[in-house]
């Protein structure tokens, strides 16, 4: 059968679900379908026509490279097609976004027919995604006296392919939508159990609202009352795009209330308006911006005052809000692009500069992000090449610099890996481009960020990035059919680009779905260092790591670089004693608990960085603070460790490396090599003096500072979806922080689970420890309750195997994963037995296994949105409460919530995560470390 005939097969089918024919990605398919073309009296004729216009995908693809190619037949004359003119082939390849239609269009413009190369340098001018190798052609050209490549490369000097393009409208004419009251996530949006079908925007698109027809239909009917307004998406008395990076999620919101990027491009909507009562998740909104969208902050419900000035609280002490104005589906506002201001008539309803700074209005121009750091840098070679200076074009970088005033720590790395500044000492709020040392990529978005590296034309791994790693966590647990085609395809894709691959193409060692943030954790050797990655718990402990879109990785492996606000800090040290029943998973969440107790309500780590004066903990341990900062909404999270400690930290660094080197998993440029030498030069300048560990300037200033108190913490703390809150937005939030005496000893659990990044070795030695505790005081152990137990990493297991706590996990376990024989299908039932999964992030995700419909869930994980770890049933609403691992054991061994006389003696003797505030103030003196940039 031809790829033809397969490829009209695959369209019938896809009729049957309602779709349109998937985009062509495939060489072979567009060669038959280019000779189908040339045969005047082919009867498929028409349609492969239609295909080659509309229906190809641009940049790296290999079907883009043949198209190119075809094109430049048609307008050199060599093959003619009467429905293609020269003109229009021009205007396809404009439409193309680099790769092999920037390798035609510089043939043609470097070429010998004039008229050609005219028409050819005309569209050139509008191209941003030229890389190194087309420069050089251009430039080599332009030393060779060519007026063309000089005509080109003043045009990019003026930066004509932007400023020509058009301004926003004044105005724009909104109607609302609430997607729902509360916080949204992501899973609303792109629901993790499609993850799957992520590549294939139109089929992807279906899962928007969690599969909800009727809201589906609701979004389409308000779109046909009101056909000249933009729709906006908001989350009422809440956050939108909480809990995850899904720049399938921003896809899913364009491709229904956005525009088309290109009409020969389907599915590839972009400027899509989303709002939240309390604004949108710092990651979901830089997705926003990779699309030229618009995010907003409405404010539209604030906190009430009585007379005298007092806030005013509900019986449980919590702020009671206040209308300001409505946003109910249906109304009408409008946007003041000049003014920066919201309204609804002629009535002013808030100013909303803060989502129109002159940044992101480029990008709202130039229809995303990449085109303006593209720009930038096609700019920058342009008056160099003719040795001018750069003109201003572009919105200069915001430098906001404060004389005498010290700096935090995160404002010490953005100086440090600050390019193309003036040179001053920059504070938060400066907009800065920043050197990237490390980039992750995971298996569930990682496919579309390959396909946004195609789409920008990118072939190799920017020389200066450390390191990046491609993950196979994310479906780890079910290597069923769909994960066997995808992910195969996505590790080759990745290993040829230039990552460090959990799986490699030719199976030259055993394939790992260790999970991803572990990995980044160990691979990233430097306290100064800045980490991207594909996911939003991209929290590293050392290090200031940034949980990032799909596109903002494929960007940073591209080009080496991000751009983004220098946020503000929120510093937190603390005080007191942990007492030894205690785990330090209690302490992450009473520090949420006591920061919004301290600060009346208001999350103040939201969208800011929380600089965690951690000092004594490994960077195992410190993970666990960490990675929960993603749900304390915050924008990221640095460590301020003691010499020692760090230094511990990159010796387990380096010996988890070397295990990765043992495998086989380094590549020819011998990146993880690279890593381990890194790794013993900064040991080596903190035992020298030479460049201490990273430590704020003790005169920084913070938008707050907040201690937490240890001594106060004496019971186990659980964060609480309150999925039955009479206060919708209150449910699945991540700031109800319960003490497990709440409970009772009575709460019913029907599953516990310990797993996902959220637990380190020690932690996997605590369920081992605690079965061998209750069998020493009751003679046997038995499980009321299921108990999932995944291990982060193989070389936990491994670590566990050596020093015998695995053969008691095995003991009492009723499955074990085999690597030789993965499950094929998600397990739906669960037995009260122990469950010991394959490394990766199993339940927590929720993509491929869920605990049963309308289970209570007991987890160490950091999901407990509706439906991510557990959906609702008929009979109850599903609830997935998040605790440590001791009180996790313990509820599935009774099948319910433990009393504290429970709890106390199943943990007695068993040495817990110990944590202990460091002695002595961890800043430096104003100035320190700055000889070190």
């Amino acid at each position: 059968m031809s790829r033809y005939s397969e490829y009209l097969n695959e369209i019938e089918v896809r009729k049957g679900e309602s779709l349109h024919p998937k985009p062509i990605d495939s060489a072979d398919l567009l060669s038959e379908i280019i000779e189908q073309i040339k045969d005047p009296n082919h009867e498929h004729r028409s349609d492969s026509l239609n295909f080659f216009i509309y229906n190809v995908l641009p940049g790296t693809t290999s079907a883009a490279k043949v198209k190119a190619a075809f094109l430049k037949e048609i307008i050199l004359g060599e093959t003619t097609v009467a429905e293609i003119s020269t003109e229009f082939a021009f205007e396809q390849l404009s439409h193309m976004k680099g790769g092999p239609s920037i390798e035609v269009l510089l043939d043609l413009a470097l070429g010998q027919d004039e008229a050609v190369a005219t028409a050819a340098a005309e569209v050139l001018k509008t191209q941003v995604f030229l890389y190194e190798a087309d420069m050089e052609r251009l430039e080599k050209a332009f030393n060779d006296g060519s007026a063309i490549a000089k005509d080109i490369i003043e045009s990019y000097a003026q930066a004509e392919f932007f400023t020509k393009l058009p301004e926003l409208p004044e105005t724009i004419e909104l109607v609302t939508f609430v997607a729902g009251v509360g916080d949204i996530s992501t899973d609303l949006l792109s629901p993790g159990s499609d993850a799957h079908s992520r590549s294939d925007r139109e089929l992807h698109g279906q899962s928007m609202f969690e599969h909800n027809k009727e809201k589906q239909q609701a979004l389409l009917d308000l779109q046909a009352q009101h056909p000249d307004k933009r729709v906006m998406l908001v989350a009422e008395k809440g956050t939108m795009g909480v809990g995850s990076s899904r720049m399938s999620g921003v896809n899913n919101v364009a491709l229904w209330i956005g525009k088309q990027a290109s009409e020969y491009v389907p599915f590839i909507n972009i400027a899509p308006v989303v709002a939240g009562t309390n604004g949108i998740s710092p990651i979901f909104l830089t997705t926003v911006g990779v699309t030229g969208g618009i995010g907003l902050d409405l404010k539209n419900w604030v906190k009430k005052y009585d007379d005298a000035g007092n806030l005013v609280v509900d019986e449980e002490g919590e702020p009671v809000l206040e209308q300001s104005y409505s946003v109910d589906t249906g109304t009408v506002l409008t946007i003041n692009t000049k003014t920066k201001k919201l309204y609804e008539g002629d009535k002013e309803l808030m100013d909303i500069s803060s989502a129109f700074t002159p940044q992101k209005m480029e990008f709202m121009k130039a229809g995303g992000s990449y085109a303006i750091v593209f720009g930038k840098k096609l700019q920058a070679f342009a008056a160099k090449t003719l040795g001018k200076d750069v003109i201003p074009v572009f919105a200069p970088s915001k430098e906001i610099s404060h004389e005498g005033q010290g700096l935090t720590a995160v404002e010490k790395i953005f100086n440090k890996n600050a390019v193309g500044t003036s040179g001053a000492t920059l504070h938060a709020g400066s907009y800065v481009r920043v050197e990237v040392n490390i980039v992750g990529s995971q298996d569930t978005t990682g496919l579309m960020t390959s396909q946004e590296l195609e789409m920008m034309a990118a072939t190799v791994i920017s020389p200066i990035v450390d390191g990046g790693y491609q993950s196979g966590c994310h479906t780890a647990s079910v290597w069923d059919k769909k994960s066997q085609e995808n992910i195969p395809r996505l590790m080759k894709f990745m290993n040829d680009f230039g990552l460090i691959t959990a799986r490699h193409p030719e199976h030259k060692y055993h394939p790992l779905t260790d999970v991803i943030h572990k990995v980044l954790n160990d691979i990233t050797i430097d306290d100064w260092a800045i980490i991207i990655g594909g996911d939003s718990h991209t929290r590293m402990s050392k290090g200031v790591a940034f949980g990032a879109d799909s596109g903002t990785v494929a960007l940073a492996l591209a080009t080496g670089e991000a751009s983004m606000p220098i946020p503000e800090s929120v510093k937190v040290t603390f005080k007191g004693e942990m007492k030894d029943h205690m785990d330090f998973r209690d302490v992450v969440h009473a520090t949420q608990s006591q920061m919004l107790k301290q600060f009346k309500g208001e999350n103040v780590f939201q969208g800011r960085i929380i600089e965690v004066h951690i000092g004594t903990l490994p960077s195992d341990q410190a993970f666990t603070f960490t990675d929960w900062t993603a749900e304390m909404k915050a924008k990221a999270s640095i460590c301020i460790s003691q010499d020692d400690t760090l230094i511990e930290s990159l010796e387990i660094a380096k010996g988890r490396i070397q295990i990765m080197i043992d495998k086989g998993m380094d590549n020819e440029q011998q990146v993880l090599q690279g890593l381990i030498d890194k790794a013993n030069k900064r040991i080596e300048e903190i035992r020298s003096g030479e460049k201490p560990p990273l430590t704020p300037d003790e005169n920084a200033k913070y938008y707050a500072e907040f201690v937490v108190d240890l001594d106060i913490i004496d019971e186990p703390m659980i964060a609480d979806p309150d999925v039955n809150n009479e206060d919708v937005s209150k449910r699945y939030t991540h700031d109800t922080i319960r003490e497990l005496s709440f409970y009772g000893g009575d709460k019913h659990v029907d599953l516990g689970f310990v797993g996902s990044c959220m637990v380190h070795k020690g932690d996997i030695k605590i369920v081992s420890k605690m079965l061998k505790n209750l069998e020493e005081q009751y003679g046997k152990v038995e499980f009321k309750a299921p108990l999932v137990v995944t291990a982060p990493t193989y070389n936990i297991i491994d670590e566990l195997k050596e020093e015998g706590d695995w053969e008691i996990l095995q003991k009492y376990s009723g499955f074990e994963f085999d690597d030789s024989a993965p499950k094929s299908v998600a397990r739906t039932e669960y037995d009260n037995i122990l469950y010991l999964e394959r490394p990766g992030c199993n339940l927590c995700m929720g993509n491929q296994e869920k605990a049963a419909k309308g289970d209570t869930v007991m987890a160490t994980s950091t999901r407990l949105f509706q439906g991510r770890v557990v959906k609702d049933s008929d009979r109850k609403k599903g609830e997935s409460l998040l605790a440590s691992t001791p009180v996790v054991v313990l509820s599935a061994i009774l099948g319910r919530t433990p009393t504290m006389e429970e709890y106390r003696v199943a943990v007695n003797g068993i040495k817990l995560t110990q944590f202990a505030p460091p002695l002595k103030q961890m800043t430096s003196k104003p100035g320190g470390h700055l000889l070190s940039y």
